[in-house]
């Protein structure tokens, strides 16, 4: 039974008294816990509910004192209950908008608390949060140099378990940097460490999730697609929030591979319609675009959805390219019928500015996707057809090969005789 004090502290705050309720939660943290196990319980219920009320209420400072201030109330009790209500009370901080350097401030401050009282676990496990806060802000060179630190410890200390998190984390930070060697050598660590232990259905999740990353990086969204399936089983099981990005980047696989039938069929599926909002919707835009191959419709849709599109690094940079492609398409259209077409022209029925359009063909006729020259004192594109080569060529470099063959022979034959 809880006692009275921490009862009505809780009525209070669900009838929204903010101050009495706070006043109350106080009272019943400055009642010394010692070894009563309930009154342990009750403490700890009251840091966790005074941490949530001061959350709703964006209350920063007071939630940041108040994980100050735990650390006397919990003076007493085990070092792995410390550990699990510090990380719960930092983790208060993580739906509230704007706070992350707030965040990291806390974290450090600690961490140095940990430090001090040679509470080793609860360092590394903080010390793990604050890589992920860096990553969340895109201090990626600082959260390397964490993690170096961590790792070197890990392995010596043989703890799998934080040791995948931050292999995973290693993983995140140089794909972030782009150095895709280095993230895919760090992501094969993590799935070799983690498969010593068990691996938790969340961490589980995290390493497919991020195994579809990379092998969409390399242009394979087929197997990306089969990771992210995993991933999003994972989080969806545990009602996880980033359910929605992976179910986002199974849409966007099937886009990149034009198979606008299956978007349909996955977003018509039960999953797609569990978490249907306007993320699904923007992605739902862009591959009808896409199968229209219509560039306006694309740039419609990047702009209605801008927040849902353009938020996430992994849509945006394969969007991009997405962009590309449909330019080009669009710029091929035009020109098929033309062997001579004024740039200008071409520029207005795409909807695009004349110099960017200049600057595109120019890009297409390097790699060969068509054949022409601009030429850019009358603002004309010249379209060649493009050159067939003859057969007889490649038979007349295939006999001369032969006849090399066979003149060697005979000349080694000769000087043997000789």
């Amino acid at each position: 039974m809880m006692s009275a004090l921490l009862q009505e502290a809780q009525a209070a705050a669900k009838m929204g008294n903010l101050a009495k309720a706070e006043h109350l939660y106080k009272e019943v943290l400055s009642n010394g816990a010692g070894t009563n196990e309930k009154a342990i319980a009750e403490q700890e219920t009251a840091l966790y509910e005074l941490g949530t009320l001061y959350r709703d209420h964006k209350k920063i400072k007071d939630l940041e004192q108040l994980i100050q201030t735990s650390r006397t109330v919990m003076s007493g009790l085990a070092k792995s209950k410390v550990a699990k209500i510090i990380r719960a009370l930092i983790d208060l901080f993580s739906t509230v908008p704007d706070t992350i350097d707030t965040q990291i401030a806390v974290t450090k401050d600690c961490i140095s608390w940990a430090v001090s009282e040679r509470r080793n676990f609860l360092r590394q496990s903080l010390e793990t949060r604050l890589v992920s806060l860096y990553i969340e802000r895109g201090a990626y060179f600082d959260a390397l140099n964490l993690i170096n630190t961590l790792l070197k410890e890990l392995k010596r200390l043989d703890d799998k378990m934080v040791l995948v998190e931050v292999q995973l984390f290693e993983s995140r930070v140089y794909h972030a940097l782009r150095n895709i060697p280095k993230s895919r050598a760090a992501l094969t660590s993590a799935r070799t460490s983690a498969n010593a232990i068990y691996c938790p259905t969340l961490m589980q999740a995290g390493l497919d999730m991020q195994s579809g990353i990379l092998h969409a990086e390399d242009k394979d969204y087929k197997t990306a697609f089969s990771y992210f399936v995993e991933a999003l089983e994972g989080y969806s099981s545990q009602e996880d929030s980033r359910a929605i990005s992976v179910l986002k980047y199974m849409l966007l696989c099937k886009i990149m591979l034009n198979l606008t039938d299956d978007v349909h069929s996955l977003l018509t599926g039960k999953m797609a319609q569990k978490y249907a909002g306007r993320d699904i919707e923007a992605m739902k835009a862009v591959a009808a675009a896409h199968s229209n191959r219509s560039l306006k419709e694309f740039e419609e849709a990047l702009e209605t959805y801008k927040t849902e599109l353009s938020s996430d690094p992994i849509i945006r940079s394969h969007f991009s390219a997405l962009y590309d492609t449909l330019l080009e398409q669009n710029l091929v259209r035009v020109i098929e019928p033309f062997s001579c077409v004024e740039i200008s022209h071409v520029a207005e029925v795409v909807g695009l500015d004349t110099r960017q359009v200049e600057g595109k063909l120019s890009q297409m006729i390097l790699d060969k996707v068509f054949y022409g020259v601009l030429d850019q004192g009358n603002g004309w594109l010249i379209v060649f057809d493009e050159p067939r080569q003859d057969a007889t060529y490649d038979a007349a470099l295939d006999t001369i090969r032969h006849m090399t063959t066979v003149v060697d022979l005979l000349y080694e034959k000769a000087s043997k005789l000789n």
